[in-house]
């Protein structure tokens, strides 16, 4: 099996890296996140067998990269000189409804990580437990437990319009 030319990952599988970058970092970080994951990709894709899945590979390596960009920021002070950049909002689903953006960030760590690796990137239970740690159905655990909190959270929320 002859692998793909890597310009052709990065258009098949761009957007899904771009939308996991985006709920684990954020959107200010997503963008260095992604840039870095496939950086790493780059260097790493001579090696990657004919068969792998490569969509998988990729958010295994952007988990990794986020996890970077978590730890680097938590080491670093956020000076209030510098006012981040905009953060773009192009293939981002939903961009103009950012109370979605602001109650996924919410979420904790574990919640926040499995819906975006199993709702954004389709990757199985069995593969996000290995990536972030914890048993399979922990994984499902954690990933039911952050829809169940999106849901209350819009669920619950007094709806535009509606009568108080």
């Amino acid at each position: 099996m002859m692998k793909q030319p890597f310009e052709q990952i990065v258009a098949e599988h761009g957007e899904t890296v771009l939308r996991v970058c985006r709920v684990v970092v954020g959107v200010v970080d997503a963008d260095d996140a992604w840039s870095e994951t496939f950086l790493s990709a780059l260097r790493a894709y001579p090696e990657l067998p004919a068969d792998a899945n490569v969509q998988a590979w990729l958010v295994t390596i952007a988990h990794r990269k986020a996890i970077d960009i978590i730890r680097n920021r938590q080491r670093q002070g956020i000076s209030v000189d510098d006012v981040p950049e905009q953060p773009s909002t192009r293939d981002l689903p939903g961009s103009l409804d950012l109370d979605l953006w602001d109650a996924v960030n919410a979420l904790p760590a574990k919640q926040r990580q499995t819906v975006a690796y199993h709702y954004l990137a389709g990757m199985p239970y069995a593969d996000i437990a290995a990536l972030i740690g914890g048993t399979a159905e922990a994984a499902r655990r954690a990933a039911a437990d952050g829809i169940k909190a999106l849901r209350q959270t819009f669920l619950d929320a007094p709806r535009k319009g509606a009568p108080s």
